[in-house]
């Protein structure tokens, strides 16, 4: 069995697939759901939108650190 990776897209309640595929008529397939969502509770979705928020936020007010300076830092860290 050989396995075949296909993307496509769920359009009018019909799974329709991206590309082409060369399969022959009829051909049985299994379909697995790339992006399940994720297993977060409200409590802890309601905390991560928090965090989110209070991010965008120091961002706004320049409170930021570039990634240059934090890769320049944690190299220093491991050299010592």
């Amino acid at each position: 069995m050989t396995m075949l990776t296909v993307r496509g897209r769920v359009r009018g309640g019909r799974l329709v697939v991206d590309e082409p595929v060369e399969l022959p008529e009829n051909t049985e397939v299994e379909l697995a759901i790339a992006d399940a969502g994720d297993d977060l509770d409200a409590a802890d979705r309601e905390r991560l939108h928090a965090s989110i928020l209070r991010g965008a936020e120091q961002v706004e007010r320049g409170e930021v650190v570039s990634a240059e300076q934090v890769l320049a830092e944690l190299s220093a860290d491991s050299s010592e």
